[in-house]
């Protein structure tokens, strides 16, 4: 950061210890010392910080939910932090994210890790992958199995530190102008879709690319693309895809997408123990609160889709299909754990990870949804 980080409350505090120590050592008892009189004492100055996300200002669930985050850290910092939260509409650059704190530009940014596979691939492994984990699962590896201080591990080599920053929910596998009924209906289709996800339909011979939330209904009106996957009801519908393409087809690829907060070192190297604790926490209650919000929008925007969109098609890809993109996750996986040790640890602990997990949703949630269905 180029502004030097004014004085905080803790450097206040210590310097009027020492004023009121030195004076105290060249006065005598009787004499009250000068740092001991209120109109003497230096009011603490705010740390002034900035903040970039990845979305339109205003935007539902994403971009309210850095919106709070400003506020909650101003409010547990007594206003001794302030946040100043540029939207696209001021930086305009949806994945500049990774860039921005990176330089320094930006203190805190929040975005999705999966964007940033070109800048480096080990990113790809932190927001969700396919036939993985789900919201739920993935938030126990990331705080209680190891999986934030791998993501960390890899954000360290450019200049960052991240938390998390809310999930998606489940997402669904997207809207597609024509039905898929076998594998050779992906062959050549043009899909947005980011990640791990995108790769897996390379796979099977489909083209996937990615595009700005701001341009993705105009991109599947115009046939530019044929399908695209954003995230699931809650912010669908909004968007106004079942217009222009009315199979909504389940999901495999993201099942519990994260956010993130990035931090630039430079920046956090310089804050008192406290304000590194607050944006931190403040980071940690806010992923909560949008996951639980993207729930929410999700059971809303779904009642609404079944009550008063009858045109929508709801799909399962077929058993085919999804027998063809699991062969084409295990081949990905495999090339990913010959690409270097880094790669191998993660998977490696996602996998032993999601072993364990996975037993107990099944004997938990699963084996009650299935129970009370009967």
């Amino acid at each position: 950061m180029n502004r030097a980080i004014s004085i905080t409350r803790a450097s206040w505090l210590l310097s009027v210890v020492l004023m009121m120590t030195l004076a105290g050592c060249s006065q005598s008892d009787s004499t009250p010392s000068a740092a001991t009189h209120s109109d003497t004492a230096i009011a603490p100055q705010t740390i002034e910080l900035t903040l970039a996300h990845g979305w339109p200002k205003g935007f539902p669930v994403f971009g309210e939910s850095v919106d709070k985050y400003k506020e909650l850290v101003e409010s547990m910092s007594n206003g001794q932090i302030q946040i100043r939260v540029d939207s696209t509409n001021k930086h305009k650059s949806a994945f500049g994210i990774f860039d921005f704190v990176k330089s320094g530009q930006y203190d805190i940014g929040q975005s999705a890790s999966y964007y940033y596979g070109g800048k480096d691939p080990d990113t790809l492994f932190f927001s969700s992958m396919p036939f993985d984990m789900t919201e739920k699962e993935q938030k126990a590896w990331f705080y209680e199995g190891g999986g934030l201080e791998l993501a960390n591990e890899v954000y360290a080599r450019h200049n960052m530190e991240v938390m998390l920053g809310g999930s998606t929910d489940m997402q669904m596998g997207g809207w597609f102008r024509k039905e898929i009924s076998t594998v050779e209906d992906l062959k050549g289709l043009k899909m947005r879709i980011p990640g791990f996800g995108g790769k897996v339909i390379a796979g099977v011979g489909a083209v996937p690319t990615n595009i700005p939330a701001g341009e993705l209904y105009q991109a599947l009106e115009r046939g530019t693309i044929d399908a695209l996957e954003w995230v699931g009801p809650g912010l669908d519908l909004r968007m106004g895809f079942h217009k222009v393409a009315p199979y909504y087809y389940t999901g495999w690829h993201e099942p519990g997408t994260e956010l993130m907060y990035f931090f630039n070192l430079d920046t956090m190297k310089k804050l008192p123990e406290w304000a590194k604790s607050i944006l931190r926490n403040a980071a940690k209650l806010t992923a909560y609160n949008m996951s639980t919000a993207s729930f929410a929008a999700n059971s809303d925007n779904w009642d609404t889709i079944s009550s008063q969109f009858p045109n929508v098609q709801v799909k399962s890809f077929p058993p085919e299909v999804i027998a063809a993109l699991k062969a084409s996750n295990q081949q990905l996986l495999e090339q990913e754990r010959q690409r270097s040790d880094f790669a191998r640890r993660v998977i490696q602990s996602r996998a032993e990870y999601l072993r364990k997990a996975r037993a107990w949703t099944d004997v938990g949630e699963y084996a009650y949804l299935k129970t009370i269905a009967n």
